[in-house]
């Protein structure tokens, strides 16, 4: 079996679990991966077995073998890796959101046309199988004309203090903003969004978006920090979609496996990113899978879109606006 040479910029947590995940895929190997921290390359080449590690993404890009790119670093950071692997004629999956700055995205979709290779985003959300379901249902016209989306996402309070580097638009409601232009199938047209900023002035605990499309579905955006670390839950998700001819819900709150143990309630979730005794299973694994066997074959991945990313930041940026100035954003 022709396997495909995969390279990776940034072991961070998720990072690792990019390498763990493709690792598991038997038709892909890690040759490269590439980090400014020593200690994380050493666990790369010591506890994975990865050939090859580096310092500065520039020298990771000169080896000729690698055929995909997973850029996994900071948020604001994705720009230079991403441009450098397609310059060298590598395909690239960028993690999300793709750029903090609209026109960075641009500038990645444009080096991407150019050099003939192709740029997706991480939106691993369209290859788990709850989201994937409804969407599902919205082609096949289960649904009937989609109306309304409401779509909300909570998290652990103690993980605003690391990922307020980021405004919750990008971190936390970038998810579901993908999941809200793919459901609705159309482009966004009138914003408006309320924050709540108790710790942060740049970043809210608490953001809530209206977002009207052009071909009149209207979705409710929820996302928030706020859920006490006590409570042992660490995703506390739901989706609603509503159609002329039916309605489509989930709640995760009880989706994954629940511990009662003497140290309180434990939620393991199954959904993204699991392991397994040894197998990993999850959400990432679906998506890295498929964007690497496009990779091997030449395809076009179509089911994620760098389109879509890009029009995601154009209504980020709106959200920030909106929140910030209490007033209804307009996209021409």
């Amino acid at each position: 079996m022709e396997r495909l040479k995969v390279g990776i910029v940034g072991l961070g947590n998720w990072g690792l679990c990019h390498l763990e995940a493709y690792r598991d895929l038997p038709f892909v190997e890690v040759v490269a991966v590439c980090d400014i921290r020593l200690e994380r390359r050493q666990i790369a080449s010591e506890r994975y077995g990865v050939p090859y590690t580096f310092e500065d993404a520039e020298s990771m890009m000169k080896l000729p073998e690698i055929g995909l790119v997973s850029v996994v670093t900071f948020e604001r950071d994705h720009l230079r890796p991403a441009l450098l692997a397609l310059s060298a004629g590598k395909n690239v999956l960028v993690e999300k959101p793709v750029a903090t700055k609209v026109e960075e995205a641009r500038a990645m979709r444009e080096a991407a046309r150019k050099s003939g290779k192709f740029i997706v985003p991480g939106h691993l959300l369209r290859f788990e199988p709850k989201y994937a379901e409804i969407r599902r249902m919205i082609a096949a016209g289960e649904l009937g004309a989609v109306a309304s989306i409401y779509l909300k996402r909570s998290r652990e309070r103690s993980l605003f203090q690391t990922y307020r580097r980021t405004h919750t638009v990008h971190e936390l409601m970038v998810h579901d903003l993908d999941q809200a232009i793919w459901y609705a199938g159309g482009r966004v047209k009138r914003v408006y969004a309320s924050g709540r900023f108790a710790q942060d002035a740049d970043s809210p605990e608490v953001l809530w978006a209206q977002l009207t499309f052009d071909n009149g579905v209207i979705a409710v955006l929820h996302a928030n920090w706020m859920t006490p670390d006590e409570a042992g839950i660490a995703i506390n998700d739901c989706t609603e979609v509503i159609g002329e001819k039916g309605t489509a819900c989930f709640d995760t709150n009880a989706a994954g496996v629940q511990l009662l143990g003497t140290g309180g309630r434990r939620t393991t979730d199954l959904s993204v990113h699991h392991n397994q005794n040894g197998r990993i299973i999850g959400a990432l694994k679906e998506q890295l899978a498929y964007v690497s066997l496009c990779a091997l074959n030449g395809t076009t991945p179509d089911i994620l879109s760098f389109d879509d990313a890009i029009h995601g930041l154009e209504v980020a940026e709106a959200i920030v606006q909106s929140a910030r100035g209490g007033r209804v954003v307009d996209l021409s």
